[in-house]
């Protein structure tokens, strides 16, 4: 029997005093016992929470109820156990950070690319007037992405659309966008069709949903995603390692935080090193005298500025 499990979903609409809704959304899901990251913007909600299935069921069916965000496509991951320690609901600009927030530049809910869905998605990308554009950042694509995928170097999402320019070469080209649950593709979708590409599509529900309706063929690699896991298991017909330890140079997919709480990168390392280097990404991180103690999984709370400044 499932213990527990895991949402991840996204709905763009527009909310009216949205700073009031988050702090009365955050009570809800606390009086469910839920647990998780959800992010409310004047946009719209971005979520993963995790908790028992007659608590998600119930979160499920509220988010349905209420007419703004019926059309919510919810990703339902079963667990051991919860992927959040806390409950956290905040209000921010914008769900997910583009830079991008006036609706009279782009809309998700006017205009975005082309919705395909998974089998859609896995019979057009290998064709040959066909690009595949992972719109995740490095640290998620360093992990895992699709075979043959074009990649971009930057560090955060908001970086995106002065990347845009690089991809000039490519109109003409059926481009085909993805990230892990589709929601940074609302956006990148609409900017690129407002910069002048023709036929701009969207893997609708991202990798995640990949993975559950056509076992990932293709995806290489594992999904990084923003809970306790860090990364999930995609591909479960033709499962390949992409990424390699920082330290040592072994095909590995585990990726932690520097145990170094100044530096706290994401990187890729073994076990081996891992246990190693105390969970430190250089010499000079595992040489602090405040480092986090790092049991084997390279995950942790996040700590405070008063920490970090002492």
């Amino acid at each position: 029997m499932t213990k527990y499990q895991t949402l991840l979903y996204y709905c763009y609409s527009r909310i009216e005093n949205a700073e009031k809704f988050a702090a009365d959304h955050l009570e809800f899901c606390k009086s469910l016992g839920l647990v998780g990251r959800i992010i409310v913007a004047d946009e719209g909600l971005n979520g993963t929470v995790s908790g028992t299935p007659e608590a998600c069921k119930a979160y499920m069916e509220a988010i349905y109820a209420d007419g703004r965000f019926n059309h919510t496509d919810f990703k339902i991951d079963n667990v051991e156990q919860p992927s959040f320690a806390k409950m956290h609901c905040r209000y921010k600009p914008e769900i997910v950070h583009s830079g991008l927030r006036d609706p009279n530049i782009i809309d998700p809910t006017k205009e975005t690319g082309k919705y395909l869905e998974p089998k859609e998605f896995m019979e057009m990308k290998d064709r040959e007037d066909v690009v595949i554009l992972d719109v995740r950042s490095n640290y998620e694509h360093s992990v895992g992405r699709f075979k043959n995928a074009v990649t971009l170097d930057i560090n955060n999402f908001r970086e995106f659309p002065e990347k845009v320019k690089e991809l000039e070469h490519l109109k003409g080209k059926k481009i085909l966008t993805y990230c892990t649950g589709g929601i940074k593709c609302e956006k990148a979708s609409a900017l690129l069709l407002k910069e002048g590409f023709e036929e701009v599509y969207q893997l609708h529900g991202g990798i995640i949903k990949y993975g559950k309706e056509v076992g990932g063929v293709d995806f290489e690699g594992d999904c990084y995603v923003f809970d306790n896991r860090v990364t999930v298991p995609i591909n479960k017909v033709n499962p390949t390692i992409v990424s390699t330890c920082r330290n040592c140079g072994k095909p590995t997919k585990k990726m932690i935080n520097c145990a170094n709480p100044r530096c706290n990168d994401h990187f890729t390392q073994c076990d081996e090193c891992g246990w190693e280097m105390e969970g430190c990404c250089s010499k000079e991180c595992q040489s602090v005298p405040y480092k986090r103690k790092y049991d084997g999984t390279g995950y942790y709370a996040k700590l405070s500025s008063y920490t970090l400044a002492h």
